[in-house]
């Protein structure tokens, strides 16, 4: 459908990294043989934590994506899995140099709070400290000699667009977006307004996240709670299941080359899907708002009316399915606020159960799961769905990756606070 300017968007390239294959195929076939990324942690101790497993990011090596090795000093986790992902989405799109003018290409990536490893910040408060304590007077004349001078840009949430941007020559239009879960795709409807509006001929997409980290895992204990399966960690995530007991915490990435139909067709570009439409919104204030999810009923809406289809058309749902009591309850009641009996109807997939949970990178490998669906015609199975919870009554796709009847899709994301995101895609 052409948006603005009679402008159609598409996306050409995809690029994963995440805890069940770094690359589109390692990911695709992880998701169609319901292989998931959760187990016990590797790479650090569990021991005082309150959950011992996750879906970490194994045999990755970010210099192996990288345009000069020694930028990775200059990286934390989160920003080495966002410029991986970028670089296998550039490849993945064929984008040769000279293709696109570099003043009309741009970025627009989201990313989390990136958590600082306290080992970094060590030999500072070393020097603070007193036999009685921590002597404050110390750090600003003394301790700050002691932490790198380039230490901040290792965690500063708008440099995974900036290394982007350098290691791709896409001197375009560049912006960060921190919206925790919603970011993947907010910065998608970014991307379609920059180019509808004649701005840029294509675009850079992504979102990253780490929440490998102890401070991160005690975090999501305390404001989103984390399942306690400790006897099987493969089993923990469970959306919409009614056993569920919380969600698991995840790393990853993924990245999109996003471009006008027109000019995707003049390169020769093998086309993903065509982006119909994209909505946000937020729950706003009072109990009645979050109980029944109305952020994600307005972003829904807004993305199915910039669509301009009906909700009958639409072949499968990529939830945000958090595993958590109340989360997804209210995802659910947003569903059939939308979707009326339809909502007993469409397919529902929840990716999470592969690959956990991680902020701003989670919607942004969701996203990268709707594509490969539509483009390979097959829903993923959520995983761990046994005993149907009555109070979500939808229709989870389980068992086995099933061939799909429609290819189009609304992939969402909602965060803890409301904030909410969708986007509808067609396969072309």
């Amino acid at each position: 459908m052409a948006g603005r300017n009679g402008i159609r968007v598409v996306v050409t390239g995809v690029g994963v990294v995440s805890p069940i294959g770094i690359g589109n195929d390692r990911f695709w076939d992880s998701l169609v043989n319901n292989r998931t990324g959760i187990d016990f942690l590797q790479s650090m101790p569990s021991d005082g934590l309150p959950s011992a497993f996750g879906a970490e990011v194994r045999d990755f090596n970010p210099v192996n994506f990288l345009r000069d090795k020694k930028f990775v000093k200059v990286m934390c986790r989160d920003i080495q899995l966002g410029v991986a992902s970028s670089s296998l989405a550039v490849k993945d799109a064929q984008v040769s140099s000279g293709w696109i003018d570099p003043d009309r290409f741009g970025v627009v990536f989201g990313a989390g709070r990136m958590t600082c490893h306290p080992s970094e910040l060590a030999a500072a408060v070393e020097v603070c400290r007193t036999e009685g304590g921590f002597d404050p007077d110390k750090w600003g004349p003394e301790a700050l000699a002691s932490i790198a001078p380039l230490w901040l840009l290792r965690q500063l949430p708008n440099m995974p667009a900036s290394h982007v941007s350098i290691d791709h020559n896409a001197c375009g239009p560049n912006n960060t977006i921190t919206c925790r879960d919603a970011s993947a795709i907010l910065a998608l409807s970014e991307a379609v307004r920059v180019i509808e509006a004649g701005r840029a001929d294509a675009m850079i997409v992504g979102a990253c996240s780490s929440n490998i980290h102890p401070v991160d895992i005690a975090k999501f204990h305390r404001f989103e709670g984390l399942s306690r399966r400790n006897d099987d960690p493969s089993r923990a995530c469970r959306p919409f299941d009614f056993e569920r007991d919380g969600t698991v915490v995840g790393e990853g990435a993924a990245s999109f080359v996003v471009e006008s139909y027109e000019h995707a067709v003049r390169r020769g570009a093998n086309i993903y899907a065509e982006v119909l439409g994209v909505g946000a919104g937020c729950d706003g204030k009072g109990l009645a708002n979050e109980s029944a999810g109305l952020g994600l009923v307005r972003a829904m809406q807004s993305a199915i009316d910039g669509a301009g289809i009906s909700a009958s058309e639409l072949g499968h749902i990529n939830a945000q399915g958090k595993s958590t009591q109340s989360d997804d309850i209210v995802e659910a009641r947003a569903y059939h606020r939308v979707f009326g009996d339809l909502a007993l109807k469409i397919p529902v997939t929840a990716l999470k159960s592969y690959v956990g949970h991680f902020d701003a990178g989670a919607g942004a490998v969701e996203l990268a799961g709707t594509l490969l669906s539509l483009k390979n015609g097959y829903i993923p199975a959520t995983l761990n769905y046994e005993s149907p919870d009555p109070r979500c009554r939808l229709i989870v796709a389980r068992g086995e990756a099933t061939r799909l009847s429609n290819r189009t899709a609304i992939t969402v994301n909602r965060t803890a606070m409301g904030q909410s995101a969708a986007a509808v895609l067609r396969a072309i």
